[in-house]
């Protein structure tokens, strides 16, 4: 009786949170990556690139698996399963809207981006990935937290939401800035379309990320 015991205090979810927030991270590097590329015409890598970040995603979901699936019933656990689950579900949330951006622009080869609106897409995708890249800080300062409980680590928890959701409202405004001006200037439809709709996908990098911020505000409430 003493192992299944003592597996109930022993259990940290969140070294496999933080693990699965270094994917997200690193897969967003790789992402910017390929999408500036794309911008560029004659870009050669960006199929090689699309490749890596559909592989990063894969070992992402391994990580999630192993989260959900090796958490013993009766665990004694800082915060309710279901908000941990609810968070993962936002952060992993993030890599599958990364994955839907690559797969739309994939679609159309050529004009890609038109020159036009290239500032105001390089201007968006870094405010995109600039909350995705604040959420391993929360996780790695999350587990701090947890360990003490210490209100001056809360504070800086608390802090690091702040900054995501001031991020996501930054990453609003470009989104916004990105289809007026596709508005504004005369090219086809399908353009038109292809261009409005990748803007609200990579819109929705930046709000799940601030999803994810949400739920470990829920987390660490008092």
């Amino acid at each position: 009786m003493r192992v299944p015991f003592l597996s109930m205090f022993m259990t940290s979810p969140f070294d496999g949170l933080q693990e699965h927030a270094e994917k997200v991270k690193e897969c967003a590097w790789v992402f910017q990556h390929a999408i500036e590329c794309h911008m560029v015409h004659n870009c050669k890598s960006f199929e090689g690139l699309r490749s890596e970040v559909k592989r990063m995603e894969n070992e992402a979901d391994a990580v999630k698996r192993r989260i959900r699936g090796h958490i013993p019933v009766g665990s004694f656990m800082a915060v309710p399963k279901f908000q941990l689950f609810r968070y993962l579900r936002e952060q992993d949330s993030v890599l599958d809207a990364l994955e839907d951006a690559m797969d739309w622009i994939s679609y159309r080869e050529e004009p890609g981006i038109p020159e036009q609106f290239q500032k105001e897409f390089f201007l968006l995708i870094d405010s995109v990935i600039d909350p995705v890249e604040e959420l391993s800080r929360m996780v790695a300062e999350a587990r701090k937290y947890f360990k003490n409980y210490s209100d001056k680590q809360r504070k800086v928890v608390k802090e690091i939401i702040r900054n995501i959701r001031r991020q996501e409202h930054e990453a609003d405004r470009a989104e916004d800035i990105v289809k007026k001006k596709i508005f504004t200037v005369e090219t086809d439809a399908v353009t038109v379309f292809h261009l409005v709709r990748l803007a609200e996908i990579l819109g929705h990098i930046a709000d799940h990320a601030e999803n994810a911020g949400d739920m470990m505000r829920a987390m660490i409430a008092r």
